[in-house]
């Protein structure tokens, strides 16, 4: 199938870009493309403008700033992938589409369609993001749990533009990131997936913890039950196990022809444990190096 027709208008600063979203009615802003396009071309998504933020250099960044890592929304996927800035980022990015897609795809275009699937989202939930973005002359920010709300759902005002995200920086010596996913195949979307982020102190009691489920419910799920069991003790994998099969219990896991809810919940429960295993180990590695 071919797109409807639109309207293609580039977008020369983010000023003139908020105007023609506040002006525009049924208006999109595009920037890679990896996600809106296919869904134009299937045409599940009908705008009738895009506006494409790909060239405004002042998007594009990663930089430390005092509140922690912020993230241009229009950087490159690929950047991330050599940049160790947000190690649990850094993490999951070879298992966010293939090459091609992450040389193509940007950060702020993954979060702002909001796959259940996506591996950014899940981190920007697990590590409790900030999302930033611009509305007419103002910004504003939101944290990345009230962020998402449905499956390609969020809650960022229509006539806004999502221009940064910023992750919090971990300040302890020791820490350790692991990631998991399940899927037909390597670089498919996720039927279930789970990241951790783990701080040791020099005993290895567990400091602080992050544990972050996806694809298995229509939002990313932070697992924060399972970080006040861990946290105070030497994690022990049986532990770990009792405390995610507990805190997933509950959840009403999605269902579809890939995969059933039983299956995504049984899947999502030893892909957070293995994420917690190997986070501890990497920071246990990295107390010894």
């Amino acid at each position: 199938m071919k797109p409807a027709s639109f309207e293609y208008v580039r977008a020369a600063d983010l000023d003139q870009a908020c105007a023609m979203l506040a002006a525009g009615d049924d208006t999109r802003v595009i920037a890679g493309g990896q996600t809106l396009v296919p869904l134009m071309a299937m045409r599940l998504a009908r705008p009738k403008r895009l506006i494409d933020i790909a060239r405004i250099s002042d998007l594009a960044f990663v930089r430390q700033e005092r509140e922690g890592i912020a993230i241009g929304a229009t950087t490159r996927q690929c950047v991330l992938e050599r940049d160790a800035a947000v190690p649990l980022l850094a993490k999951v990015m070879p298992f966010v589409g293939h090459a091609a897609i992450r040389s193509r795809g940007t950060v702020g275009g993954s979060l702002a369609n909001a796959d259940p699937a996506a591996e950014i989202a899940l981190v920007a939930v697990t590590l409790g993001a900030t999302l930033i973005y611009r509305q007419g002359a103002a910004s504003a920010e939101m944290p990345a749990s009230d962020f998402f709300v449905g499956p390609m759902m969020t809650a960022l005002p229509a006539t806004a533009c999502l221009t940064a995200v910023r992750f919090p920086r971990w300040r302890d010596a020791r820490i350790g990131v692991g990631f998991h996913e399940v899927s037909a195949r390597r670089s498919d979307f996720a039927f279930a997936s789970a990241a951790a982020q783990v701080a040791l102190d020099g005993d290895g009691v567990c400091q602080h913890l992050a544990l972050g489920v996806g694809a298995v419910t229509a939002c990313p799920l932070r697992l924060d039950t399972v970080a006040k069991a861990l946290e105070g003790t030497r994690v022990e994998p049986a532990v770990a196990r009792a405390a995610v099969r507990a805190a997933l219990a509950d959840i009403e896991p999605l269902s579809d022809l890939h995969a059933s809810a039983d299956y995504r919940r049984r899947a999502a429960a030893s892909r957070a444990v293995r994420a917690i295993t190997d986070a501890c180990r990497a920071a246990e590695a990295a107390h010894a190096r």
